[in-house]
């Protein structure tokens, strides 16, 4: 595997990990495992450092699994990355630390820049973990402030639709 293919691949993991601590904290030894991506086809090209992953792309990390139908890396001048995944949908879940059910989420589309740690899910965007949710046409969130923000506070055009089950509910 080329050095190119390698810085690529580096990227996703963040983008994946960044998705997730909406809800729970992330498994620490995630980070720690090694990433492997599948796709139909993949272009990698230094000139523009763009990486493009196409077709039933598949990503995981430790526990964390991302599909999509095409992952796009871009990598910036000041060595920041933005990475776009998007599918019909664009899916992920990873184990959290102490919980049963793992987080699971969908969107059509999951932007991350990695100078600015902001996450964006658009349309269809829905973060579950159990029987709770998160749902909007729109959710960003900034793991540096730690801030979620969803429908009109996210720029979206859709109600924000948030269900969190009794205590009693969730031990069943």
């Amino acid at each position: 595997m080329k050095w190119s293919e390698t810085r690529a691949r580096i990227p996703v993991a963040a983008l994946l990990l960044a998705l997730l601590p909406v809800l729970a904290t992330a498994l620490p030894e995630d980070s720690r495992q090694p990433i492997t991506m599948e796709a139909d086809g993949v272009e990698i090209d230094d000139g523009t450092g763009v990486s493009v992953y196409e077709g039933n792309v598949v990503v995981d990390q430790g526990s964390i699994h991302l599909t999509a139908d095409r992952v796009v890396v871009t990598r910036k001048p000041n060595g920041a990355n933005h990475i776009v995944a998007s599918g019909n949908p664009t899916t992920f879940r990873q184990r959290v630390e102490g919980k049963r059910e793992p987080i699971r989420g969908r969107s059509r589309k999951a932007e991350y820049d990695t100078d600015s740690e902001v996450v964006i899910l658009i349309g269809d965007a829905v973060v579950t973990q159990g029987k709770d949710s998160f749902a909007s046409d729109r959710i960003v969130y900034d793991r540096v402030r730690g801030q979620v923000r969803a429908g009109a506070r996210a720029k979206g055009k859709q109600r924000v639709r948030v269900t969190i089950q009794p205590k009693d509910a969730q031990r069943k």
